[in-house]
């Protein structure tokens, strides 16, 4: 197992808001990149119509541009956590474009180390058993406290309002790793569904170990996603709290 914190990068996707009318604007207007500049294809079956368009607050105040982004959204993301020990797991390189980035690979088998917006764990993944095979140790559970106490006591209204205001820097990361004429909330709003999806196996969680590391010994959690597996792996308590709040995220989005 390796040590991430990719589902929880979800819930940094806070910031709020360009007009919608300037969105639609920029994605008729604005040019397809050429297949040189992007990293990915445009996903089969992707509507051309936006589902959950964003609804922007009036502002006088100017987005930086994304290549300058890190130092703006850090400081008002902090502010919105108002959890100095959260804010510190922070990768401040590229923060939006690898939220981006990982939010859009969550339903994927990996998310790419070196995506990842937060910091890995300092404490290793930890099972009780052999080194054949053996189950999910409860210790491996606690390395998520800290991180699930944040998200529980984070205040969505408010998070959701701070990524309105960036939004347009969240769809312009969107676009550039592949997806010119995709919607990132749209995008957002299906993988929180597919992460609320995630099975709720019996415990304890059976694991074998072929190589280096764990897998599950079930071949249909070993099947799952990166996001779902990474759900099971904080144990059943902190799931179901993870998953309330995507439940008032996705409300919160959706309105």
């Amino acid at each position: 197992m390796r040590k991430p914190l990719i589902a929880l990068a979800l819930l940094l996707v806070v910031a709020s808001a360009a007009t919608a009318w300037y969105l639609l604007r920029q994605q008729q207007t604005a040019s397809a990149p050429p297949a040189s500049a992007t990293t990915g294809v445009i996903r089969p079956g992707e509507p051309a119509a936006i589902a959950h368009p964003i609804a922007p607050p009036p502002t006088d105040q100017p987005l930086p541009a994304l290549t300058e982004s890190d130092a703006p959204f850090a400081e008002a993301l902090a502010m919105v956590l108002d959890n100095p020990s959260f804010s510190a797991l922070l990768n401040p390189n590229n923060l939006i474009r690898h939220v981006v980035a990982t939010v859009d690979n969550l339903p994927r088998r990996k998310v790419p180390v070196e995506q990842r917006p937060m910091m890995p764990l300092t404490s290793p993944f930890a099972a009780d058993g052999d080194e054949v095979s053996g189950v999910i140790s409860a210790a491996n559970y606690a390395r998520y406290d800290g991180l699930v106490q944040a998200l529980a006591s984070l205040d969505v209204p408010k998070a959701v309002a701070l990524y309105k205001r960036f939004y347009p820097l969240f769809q312009r990361a969107y676009q550039d790793i592949g997806f010119p004429d995709g919607y990132f909330n749209d995008r957002l709003v299906a993988v929180i569904d597919h992460l609320l999806a995630t099975p709720s196996p019996a415990e304890p969680l059976k694991l074998v170990r072929p190589n280096v590391f764990y897998e599950y010994a079930d071949p249909q959690l070993e099947a799952l996603s990166a996001g779902q597996k990474l759900l099971i792996r904080m144990g059943p308590a902190h799931r179901a709290t993870v998953k309330s709040r995507l439940t008032a995220l996705k409300s919160e989005l959706t309105r």
